[in-house]
């Protein structure tokens, strides 16, 4: 067959005829004798017919092998599916990390329109200069995303320009100078920056909050889209923005700059450095440093409490830490460190996308028993040993994802839990895959990939080798083949 031969082409003809003679793949199935699986591949574009099946399915289809062959869609409806799926496997796109788009015929003719176009329109723009929308966006963003967090570590995750200006901000509102702040000091502040807050019906969901710049009003979803807590962070999330002076970003980096700023800010807002500092003096005087209590008592998200503990820990109490969010199955969503514990690293020294080792306390959380949300071990690695508290976040509109935070042991009797017996092995020894497992099962082994509700955190650079299971743990793939083959000899 020819070598200019288009498969997504040939397999929406074959499609077409099949549909235009009303008969199914099973039906199909009987007439040539190929199983519908391959059938289904066949038409999806995946393999390549020899010519004899070719001239089967011609005949079985009441049309000819030269019709099948012709280079153009059948009609509107398959170009445009045919011009998505080579859009999702350039490169280029791959490199997003977006999961597979199936053009079902739920998805309209329109929306296949609109993404088509924004492909070619993307595809087709120059990428020098300052453009930043060219095919190596992922690397730009993942570089970007890496100088900030360099940037953070070496800053110990302090940053007192921002501390002074939610200082000043608070004192502006009347803030009483203890615990969480008031409904009445959030609407103080926000008029400080010039604004009002209205909670509204509606909201588009793409939105957490909506500023109307013209009449000075912030925009909110009502109380049964965002609850209390969630809607305060949202407000100073906003507010940070126009405290702080921010202005229409520039590229990628400056986007990042500006919502890890503006998320300090909020922070340094919600729990305030003078009586978080006091707070956490107390607790670490009484080696009982926590998180949860943090939490509790400034009425922020767990979430927020440790990045605030990142942000006070080594300037005030001088505890190096570390902090992961990562989803159930150990993939890193953020991730920051300046105890030198080393986080899974990809290529580009990325950490956004890989996956933590099965023995890491943000794994260990998810099987552990009695209390469900709080999880804490020791983990010994090839750098030293790291004492973690681990919670699991439930209460959120997307997947559960845990929370972690950390620090070398020798700093671990200051908070609580670190009389834990719990202790885990993960050196380079221990999470080396078994290489009598992996012989034994690769090859042998087809896992269906989770659903996941959100993009793969990250942008994974493009360097990397591409996986068949994208999302899947291959070698706990092969350790749970294996439990269940010695289950069965059982």
């Amino acid at each position: 067959m020819a070598e200019d031969l288009d498969l997504l082409v040939l397999g929406h003809r074959i499609r077409f005829a099949r549909r235009q003679k009303g008969a199914t793949l099973a039906d199909v199935s009987e007439l040539v004798g190929r199983p519908v699986p391959y059938l289904s591949q066949l038409e999806n574009g995946k393999v390549e017919p020899k010519l004899g099946l070719l001239q089967e399915l011609a005949d079985a289809l009441g049309t000819t092998a030269t019709a099948l062959l012709d280079d153009e869609a059948p009609d509107r409806r398959a170009y445009l599916e045919i011009e998505l799926e080579r859009a999702q496997r350039d490169p280029s796109y791959r490199a997003l990390g977006l999961g597979h788009l199936k053009p079902s015929a739920k998805v309209p003719d329109e929306a296949l329109e609109h993404l088509v176009t924004m492909w070619h329109t993307v595809r087709d723009r120059p990428s020098g200069g300052g453009d930043q929308r060219g095919p190596d966006l992922a690397e730009r963003a993942r570089a970007a995303n890496n100088a900030l967090r360099r940037e953070m570590r070496d800053r110990n995750n302090y940053f007192p320009e921002i501390e002074a200006l939610a200082g000043r901000a608070l004192a502006a509102a009347g803030y009483s100078g203890s615990g969480p702040i008031s409904e009445r000091v959030l609407t103080e502040l926000a008029k400080w920056c010039g604004f009002t807050i209205e909670r509204v019906g509606h909201m588009p969901r793409s939105a957490r909050s909506i500023t109307d710049m013209r009449d000075r009003i912030i925009f909110i979803p009502d109380r049964g889209g965002l609850k209390v807590r969630q809607a305060r962070s949202v407000v100073l999330q906003t507010l940070g923005h126009f405290a702080l002076d921010h202005s229409d970003t520039r590229d990628f980096g400056d986007y990042l700059r500006q919502r890890i700023e503006s998320n300090y800010f909020a922070a340094a807002v919600l729990a305030p450095e003078g009586p978080a500092v006091e707070f956490l003096r107390e607790a670490d005087a009484a080696e009982d440093i926590s998180v949860e209590d943090l939490k509790e008592v400034f009425y922020i998200s767990y979430e927020m409490a440790a990045h605030r503990f990142t942000n006070l820990a080594t300037q005030h109490l001088e505890i190096p830490c570390h902090f992961l969010r990562t989803d159930s199955e150990g993939v890193i969503d953020k991730a920051y460190e300046n105890d030198g514990v080393a986080f899974p690293t990809a290529i580009d020294g990325g950490h956004e996308g890989e996956r933590v080792p099965r023995q890491w306390g943000s794994r260990q959380a998810w099987n552990a028993t009695g209390s469900f949300l709080l999880h804490s071990q020791y983990t010994v690695m090839d750098l030293g040993e790291y004492f973690c508290t681990t919670y699991i976040e439930t209460e959120t509109d997307r997947h559960p994802y845990a929370v972690s935070l950390g620090t070398p042991a020798r700093f671990a009797h200051r908070f609580r839990g670190s009389n834990t017996l719990r202790r885990e092995y993960a050196r380079e020894r221990e999470i080396e895959p078994d290489p009598l497992l992996v012989e034994q099962w690769a090859g042998h082994a087809w896992p269906s990939a989770a659903e996941r509700s959100h993009v793969l955190s990250a942008l994974p650079p493009s360097q990397r080798e591409f996986s068949p299971f994208p999302g899947v743990d291959q070698i706990d793939v092969y350790r749970f083949l294996e439990r269940q083959r010695r289950s069965r000899r059982n």
